[in-house]
């Protein structure tokens, strides 16, 4: 596998090796000791999650300020913006976000610490996204910070149809007001 750094250190890209021939094509989606060589991080997953959304769904801003999760986030079909946002007060990145194209074709993957929000926008007619997490899901914990927050700034991708939000996405919070990290 390769990672590479995103603009913020702590978010990392990872590009599985691909074997492939006419028939297909294989990779190992995770491998304990290859992450833990590759990326220097010692995680223990506790949970796998898969969603299914349609083209113009956007899930996010979210994380949970008690049992913080890592993710680490790929798409098995269709294609996904992928966003990463540092919530930890103390970071010298604090309020700054990253994103990435995630999709079935590239089968990158990217690891989104704990201490972040993490979102994302389904760019195909439909995506399933799948995710690994550290921590197990809190709802009482769960904070979600408005997806256009204009402070924190994402660009997200121009889409053929306005963002489909759920109520939660909807009611986000602004990022001045959001409880955040120490």
């Amino acid at each position: 596998m390769k990672v590479t750094p995103t603009a913020i250190p702590d978010v990392l890209l990872i590009e599985p090796r691909v074997f492939g021939d006419v028939r297909g094509f294989f990779f190992e989606s995770f491998n304990q000791r290859a992450f833990a060589t590759a990326t220097g991080l010692d995680v223990n997953f506790v949970q796998d999650n898969h969603s299914r959304s349609q083209q113009g769904v956007l899930r996010g801003l979210h994380y949970q300020i008690r049992q913080p999760q890592g993710k680490l986030v790929r798409v098995a079909a269709g294609e996904v913006f992928d966003v990463a946002v540092d919530v930890r007060r103390s970071s010298p990145t604090f309020g700054k976000w990253v994103g990435v194209l995630l999709s079935a074709e590239n089968k990158l993957q990217m690891w989104v610490p704990p201490g972040f929000a993490h979102g994302f926008v389904v760019l195909s007619e439909a995506a399933e996204f799948l995710y690994k997490t550290t921590d197990y899901y809190a709802p009482e914990h769960e904070q979600c910070i408005a997806w256009n927050d204009p402070s924190i700034g994402v660009v997200w991708p121009a889409l053929p149809v306005a963002p489909q939000l759920s109520a939660k996405d909807q009611a986000g919070k602004p990022f001045v007001s959001a409880p955040v990290f120490d």
